[in-house]
């Protein structure tokens, strides 16, 4: 029974790491786009002026385990996917530019809670631009 359960967990894992993001789905805006922190994600708002995107999009890109899943800086709206080191969780990071404010939406997939990974990362981003 043991050698079942351990057939599961591994099978649970590939589909987490294997599992397709559907951009539609991803892609994106909230409804509310202030700042906020949730269990699964956060929602932030800076005053950037209107090259915010480029520039977050430039740090982000050099992010560990971090890809564009869907749009670009000329779009106005890009969405990333950043996985997990271990299990290759992906949480989902959306990010526009509203005039002279870059919003940036984070959340996680799988699960109820991040455990605030996603405001840690989104708040070294932002840190990294200096803000």
């Amino acid at each position: 029974m043991a050698w079942l359960l351990a057939v599961l967990v591994v099978l649970g894992l590939g589909w987490i790491r294997l599992a397709p993001s559907d951009p539609a789905r991803w892609h994106q805006r909230p409804e509310v786009a202030a700042d906020r922190d949730m269990k699964g994600g956060v929602l932030r708002a800076v005053t950037t002026g209107p090259e915010g995107l480029a520039r977050l999009d430039t740090v982000v890109r050099a992010a560990p385990r971090t890809r564009v899943l869907a749009g670009s800086v000329g779009q106005g709206m890009v969405t990333y996917v950043t996985r997990s080191r271990v299990f290759g969780f992906p949480d989902y990071t959306t990010a526009w530019q509203d005039g002279a404010t870059l919003r940036i939406w984070a959340r996680l997939r799988f699960g109820r809670s991040d455990l605030g990974v996603n405001r840690d990362r989104v708040d070294q981003w932002l840190a990294a631009l200096g803000y």
